[in-house]
């Protein structure tokens, strides 16, 4: 099954067009400031930080009180980064090449 017939909406291919026409962090932080509350933005921003946390190889104990997660959000991120989409996994390579 493809992506595009799992989520089946139109709503969300205009979404991610939008997305994929923003060109720098600024643009992101106006679209997403437009789009999100604060509190959605900040719980995106605490899973990446999650995320890569979890990649690094740090407990999730230190990662609890670092990033203040919920041990439910560390472990339904990790769910995720070992056995959904491979999203995860595609945005920490790039943001790896990036450094």
């Amino acid at each position: 099954m493809s992506y595009r017939s799992k989520f089946g909406s139109d709503d969300i291919e205009l979404l991610f067009d939008a997305i994929l026409k923003l060109k720098d962090k600024e643009e992101c932080y106006r679209f997403f400031e437009d789009l999100c509350t604060i509190k959605e933005i900040q719980d995106m921003g605490q899973r990446m930080r999650v995320v890569k946390m979890l990649d690094a190889g740090v407990p999730y104990q230190a990662i609890s009180l670092q990033t203040h997660a919920s041990t439910a959000t560390i472990s339904r991120v990790n769910k995720s980064l070992h056995y959904g989409a491979d999203g995860y996994r595609m945005v920490l390579e790039k943001l790896k090449d990036k450094q």
